[in-house]
């Protein structure tokens, strides 16, 4: 590579106020993805919508358990629901965490 190539593109400024801002948002973003259980949830969902019900049978928990925990997700903007008759069907809906879930999924949560 050209050591040249960045003496042609101009400084970048960082806004530190942005910054601590935008890390703070990330901070709480991973917070929310850094529970066994959440995690678990949101690989399932990474491969579609589920319900509850689903998700407490592969978790091996209560329904309520998960319950708890979609409720912390859809309250971060994580997931969001969408009923269907007495079922409400579960997705992964923020962009970010629907990226970071592939990248976690495909290194962790695949088999193989």
């Amino acid at each position: 590579m050209d050591s040249h190539a960045s003496d042609d593109a101009a400084p970048v400024a960082i806004d530190p106020e942005a910054m601590r801002a935008a890390a703070d948002e990330a901070s709480e973003f991973l917070k929310s993805l850094g529970n066994r259980h959440r995690l678990l949830i949101l690989c399932q969902l990474v491969q579609g919508e589920k319900s509850v019900g689903q998700l407490a049978e592969f978790l091996q928990v209560r329904d309520s358990t998960v319950s708890q925990h979609l409720s912390l997700l859809r309250r971060e903007r994580i997931v969001a629901g969408r009923r269907d008759g007495q079922t409400i069907w579960y997705r992964i809906e923020s962009d970010a965490a629907r990226q970071m879930m592939e990248v976690l999924y495909g290194n962790f949560c695949a088999a193989g």
